[in-house]
């Protein structure tokens, strides 16, 4: 397998990003490597925020700490970086979101197979000429330095040694480690031999990385071989890109450069005119939305803290740089949908979650858009004044009067050759905590809201819910329709501080209590509990009397509710447990919500329960109610509870003292929501729905106590309108159901037959109208009332009717009276392609025009478009275009 015997890359090798994956996932998987999907950006993995790396999901494998999915596993995994995020745009290479394509074993083969199989994809299926390549190996391991040359057959002088800084992983100060070996791509191999240097970065870019986990390091830092060698490998999807597909830099590959394009087109800029600064806007907009759409997507919702405020951060980028070029109008949700558009293929779920993601990006750029244009102001205002820093007290000011984020004052100020008094900035806001903490009422207006300003200010709430439904509180702060205020009258919108409250507030997936706080000729109704910085905040309407702050009041929670929500939440602990139980023990908690009148599941899970899972599920769950399980609720130290078992969710953060839930022998989970006594209590469960969300994170929607009754009642009314319809029995609807299904999809083949038919029929008297151009006949016409397939049919048969030489081009409308929606189809003969024309490239450039896009095989290709008073121009640039061509 010497390095000389590769062959040079032919025309069938991968290029686009897509096939690039594709193959690097076949490749392994014809190699008896399990395909595994791509985990969430959320990771089970408590210790980090999100994915960072393509092994993270497989860690608690290499770890010991859970049963290997495969001998051998491959996957293509979604990443999110963002600790050199100002690098973003500005090197060739840096991004937040990427995909890292991997292959894994788990104590399966070892060095010498992972370092063949990589040179042999690296050279054979991606094509590389081994002149192009250069390895690393650690400094001390002379085995993989001896497979490279005398195995492999690399020259040794493009086999470098690196230190344990650069080749060397570990997971940490001990456990499972080992050398690395990358695998460098040279752009200059003109350049020699000699003198290697692989810090170079213009003329080396490392792209796959060989991880030979065989050592295990314990506190003293002494390596012991391990019992199982493990590898675990990385090759970045968008390094490869640009290398096969020979751009200056990752972000002009087809897996980012079309967000690119649909940014430059909302500024109406040209991306290769444009100097470098307003380039690295352009690409940190297209790296930003392929981010944010899979983290709105993976679940993570923009907010002050962890996850969120990484999403907040990179949407404020984006629109920033945005508003850099010029675009001054909301244009996160275009974006949203280009990279929607761009990532369904690899990544279906942003489909499935597309409503949810443009609401977020939405959203979060109005409440941005409300308070940037006011801080840009004023900090216009200090760069006009030509100062050699920005100070600590400006920056402060714009952070504290304008809620404008400090990185984008660092940003704003380095694009303008200046730091900022980053000391000065802290003490500033040490200075404000203390005003803060003296002043009755916080007036932090960095907080979200009134609310928050004056929750800051008071102590944590003591809550007595556990034990109690009704208690007399006092009020400590208040907040009448939006503004702090020390009275309320009826009819107005109320959020309330007490001192002490039965009320639970909203967490851990349960929503908060409703119910009445009630005194001398006073009603307030409590819709909502909150939490905000362990303070308890009631939000509701004040329907009678009036309310002062220092008032005494009955804090009285609902009954009825909160019975419907214990039921609610200890089922969830059921469903979790059940899950375990019948689809796998290593299932994880990915999100839950517990309402009054349903429930909702979120885990980690690579594939569908099924039905038959299902109704396991559901029987066991049922099983367990009506054995009646007395609940055990106690507090314990945190190391006590995981000790006995207690089940925790990954990513959350915990007291030294949790509180435990047992239902002795099902479940036992720290949880610090209400429950039911007795599993008796809840009555019934009833699972109403299971989905997919997101990569690898599956949903189940049940309901449980009362709320299953209202659930069969409303299924039962339904059945019997049904059966009133069909004049059938329930147990016969099924049946009528299908046979009239079967019924309709006969009739719609004929239907569109019968299309198809008139649409020829229509076309054939459009062959006349042919044009010769040379040897070529060409053929450009529009159809209006034709659907896709239609005119599809059309066009195949005028080009069969005019032979090899055939180019013709049909676009229409499949409603004349809808603008909003065009087709465009391209048929063209053999002697056409061998003009080096082709349908697909050729048509999607056409529905360009007419605001689409689209491609399809070199003889054949159909393009659609939501502009439909374009379709006339882009018709006749077809027809220029082609008689160009066609003349060449």
């Amino acid at each position: 397998m010497a390095a000389a015997a590769s062959s040079s890359p032919a025309a069938s090798m991968p290029r686009s990003g897509e096939q690039i994956r594709a193959a690097f996932l076949n490749f392994y998987a014809e190699r008896g490597h399990a395909v595994i999907s791509s985990a969430s950006l959320i990771p089970e993995d408590p210790t980090v925020l999100l994915t960072i790396a393509g092994m993270l999901p497989f860690k608690p494998v290499f770890l010991g700490q859970r049963e290997r999915p495969a001998p051998r596993a491959t996957s293509s995994q979604k990443c999110i970086r963002t600790n050199d995020i100002e690098n973003v745009g500005r090197t060739a290479r840096h991004h937040t979101f990427f995909e890292m394509l991997g292959n894994f074993s788990f104590g399966d083969y070892f060095k010498q197979q992972a370092i063949e199989w990589a040179w042999e994809l690296s050279t054979q299926v991606y094509g590389i000429d081994p002149q192009n390549l250069v390895v690393s190996v650690f400094r001390e391991d002379d085995e993989a330095e001896q497979i490279w040359r005398d195995v492999v057959g690399v020259t040794p002088k493009r086999i470098i040694r690196m230190d344990e800084a650069d080749n060397f992983w570990a997971s940490g100060p001990t456990g499972p480690c080992g050398p690395c070996s990358e695998i460098y791509y040279d752009f200059k191999p003109e350049l020699g031999d000699e003198g290697i240097d692989l810090e170079d970065d213009d003329r080396f870019i490392e792209f796959y990385n060989l991880v030979f986990m065989q050592y295990n390091r314990d506190a003293e830092g002494t390596l012991t071989p391990l019992a199982n060698r493990n590898i675990d490998t990385g090759m970045g999807l968008e390094r490869m890109a640009q290398i096969l597909q020979k751009v200056p830099n990752n972000y002009e590959t087809d897996l980012i450069f079309p967000l690119i394009q649909a940014a430059a087109d909302l500024a109406g800029v040209d991306y290769h005119q444009l100097d470098d600064k307003g380039k690295t806007s352009l690409k940190v907009i297209g790296d930003h939305s392929r981010a944010v759409t899979q983290l709105i997507c993976d679940g993570v919702n923009a907010s002050n803290l962890g996850r969120g405020y990484i999403l907040r951060r990179l949407l404020r980028r984006v629109v920033r740089h945005g508003r850099l070029l010029g675009i001054d109008k909301p244009f996160l949700v275009p974006m949203g949908e280009a990279a929607i558009a761009l990532l369904q293929g690899a990544h279906p779920s942003v489909i499935d979650r597309q409503e949810v993601i443009l609401a977020e990006l939405q959203r979060e750029e109005a409440r941005f858009l409300e308070t940037l244009e006011r801080g840009e102001k004023l900090l216009a205002e200090v760069l006009a004044s030509k100062p050699t820093q920005i100070s600590g007290a400006q920056a402060f000011e714009l952070y504290d009067t304008y809620g404008f984020p400090l990185e984008l004052t660092e940003e704003i100020a380095e694009e303008h050759g200046l730091s900022v008094d980053l000391a000065g900035f802290e003490a500033a806001m040490q200075e404000q905590r203390q005003r803060a903490k003296a002043a009755a009422v916080s007036l932090d207006l960095t907080l979200q809201d009134a609310i928050e300003q004056v929750a800051a200010d008071q102590e944590p709430t003591a809550f007595r819910g556990y034990a109690v439904l009704e208690h007399p509180s006092c009020v400590q702060a208040l907040v009448v329709n939006g503004e702090p205020a020390t009275t309320a009258s009826a009819g107005d919108a109320v959020q309330i501080v007490l001192d002490t409250t039965p009320f639970y507030g909203e967490g851990g997936g349960q929503v908060g209590d409703r119910g009445v706080l009630s005194g001398a000729d006073l009603i307030v109704a409590i819709e909502s509990v909150s939490r905000t910085r362990d303070v308890f905040v009631h939000a509701g309407r004040l329907e009678r009397g009036q309310l002062s702050l220092g008032d005494t009041v009955n804090a009285q929670v609902d009954r009825a509710c909160r019975r419907r929500a214990q039921a609610n939440h200890t089922a969830t602990h059921l469903l979790q447990a059940a899950l375990k139980q019948v689809v796998d023990p290593g299932i994880g908690q990915a999100g839950s919500l517990v309402d009054f009148d349903r429930l909702r599941f979120d885990f980690h899970c690579p594939s569908a329960v099924t039905p038959e899972q299902l109704a396991q599920i559901e029987t066991l769950i049922n099983g367990w109610i009506a054995e009646a399980h007395g609940l055990d609720v106690q507090e314990m130290a945190i190391d006590q509870a995981k000790a006995a078992g207690a089940v925790a969710m990954f990513g959350e953060k915990y007291a030294d003292v949790v509180r435990v839930v047992d239902v002795p022998g099902v479940s036992m989970e720290l949880c610090g929501g209400t429950h039911v006594a007795n599993t008796a209590e809840i009555g019934l469960f009833k699972i109403v729905a299971e989905s997919g969300v997101a990569a690898g994170i599956r949903r189940i929607e049940a309901v449980a106590g009362p709320a299953v009754l209202a659930y069969l009642n409303e299924r039962d009314a339904v059945v019997k309108q049904l059966g009133d319809r069909f004049k059938a029995q329930p147990s016969e609807i099924v049946e009528r159901v299908s046979a009239l299904q079967e019924e309709l999809k006969s009739t719609g083949k004929a239907l569109a037959a019968a299309q198809s038919e008139l649409a020829v029929a229509k076309a054939a008297a459009l062959a006349a109208r042919a044009e010769s151009v040379g040897s070529f006949r060409l053929l450009v016409e529009r159809l209006d009332g034709v659907d896709g397939a239609g005119l599809q049919g059309a066009a195949q048969s005028l080009a069969d009717q005019l032979g090899d030489g055939a180019a013709v081009v049909l676009g229409g409308l499949p409603d004349p009276s809808d603008l909003g929606k065009v087709i465009l189809v391209a048929a063209f003969g053999k002697q056409v392609i061998a003009a080096q024309l082709q349908a697909g490239k050729f048509i999607g450039g056409i529905a360009k025009l007419c605001g689409g896009g689209g491609g399809g095989r070199p003889n054949l290709a159909q393009a659609g478009g939501r502009d439909g008073s374009a379709l006339t121009d882009a018709l006749a640039k077809a027809r220029s275009e082609l008689e160009a061509g066609l003349q060449s």
